[in-house]
């Protein structure tokens, strides 16, 4: 059990991860710090002394890189041990882990080939988000304990799966708001073109609604223990991820607040996930 728990939990912690180092990427200007794909200059795997993209730029886009090798490998090692196991319930989890971090591989080429597009970019982290609720649910199903739970009715039902699509929702509109924004990787890299304000505020909207479900779904499972703990720490979670959003925004966007502001999203999504699997698969005993 100590075993799977540490690979289950490891394969979790790097698929945060990723979205972490993807986002050092982007706050430091090293989206081109490798400026080819799959090699990192033309002849070399990795960087090369006096490359003109700078080798700061170049270790840090390459670190991310690397990451994904780590990926690979421990999707390999989660993989194995579900065949082992026999967990049917976690196979298709577990070979979509190794699949999507195939695709990352192939998307970050996209995005580095089309020198930053805004779209790739955003495709890279919305899938980095699919992998973790990927993650999450094969580490709180690691001990195949869970009972199903009946959900009460057909409004509750409709609210939890509202209520996760909201969440990705709210992503989806912070990715418009980056890539809309200053920070895009390279100087020279493209943007979506929307009014960043326009975008900020529509994603702000989304957040208060994600808020007001979120209430709604609290009084619909105020019975249920598991489900009520989950959604207060869904609940402070997301309020301290609110906070640094507008702080960020009414003091130009730093780069400290805007990376504080991406563990949040991704420390906010898991919170909203792991609710999804209390109402949907019950407690972990």
């Amino acid at each position: 059990m100590t075993f799977r728990r540490l690979i289950y939990g490891l394969l979790l912690f790097l698929q945060a991860g990723l979205i972490l180092t993807g986002g050092a990427v982007r706050l430091t200007g090293s989206g081109l710090g490798c400026p080819t794909w799959p090699e990192c200059t033309p002849g070399s795997y990795t960087p090369v002394p006096h490359q003109a993209e700078g080798q700061l730029h170049a270790w840090i886009e390459f670190g991310n890189r690397l990451l994904t090798f780590g990926l690979v490998a421990v999707s390999l090692l989660v993989l194995a041990h579900v065949l082992i196991t026999k967990r049917r319930d976690l196979r298709l989890l577990a070979v979509g882990q190794l699949l999507g971090i195939l695709g990352q591989g192939v998307l970050g080429g996209i995005t580095v080939l089309t020198d930053l597009h805004p779209l790739p970019v955003a495709c890279h982290l919305l899938l980095s988000i699919i992998l973790v609720a990927g993650a999450v649910s094969i580490y709180d199903r690691r001990e195949d304990r869970a009972e199903k739970i009946k959900v009460s009715d057909r409004l509750n039902s409709v609210l939890s799966r509202t209520h996760i699509l909201l969440a990705f929702g709210v992503i989806i509109l912070g990715t418009l708001v980056t890539g809309s924004g200053p920070h895009a990787g390279d100087e020279q890299a493209r943007r979506f073109g929307f009014d960043i304000r326009s975008v900020s505020i529509l994603h702000a909207d989304a957040v208060i609604a994600l808020f007001g479900l979120t209430l709604a779904l609290f009084v619909a499972y105020r019975a249920d223990s598991l489900v009520k703990k989950r959604i207060f720490i869904f609940t402070v979670i997301a309020l301290g991820q609110g906070l640094i959003g507008y702080i960020q925004y009414f003091t130009g966007i730093p780069e400290i607040l805007v990376a504080a502001h991406l563990l949040g999203a991704a420390l906010v999504w898991i919170a909203a996930w792991r609710i999804r699997l209390a109402i949907t698969t019950g407690e972990i005993k």
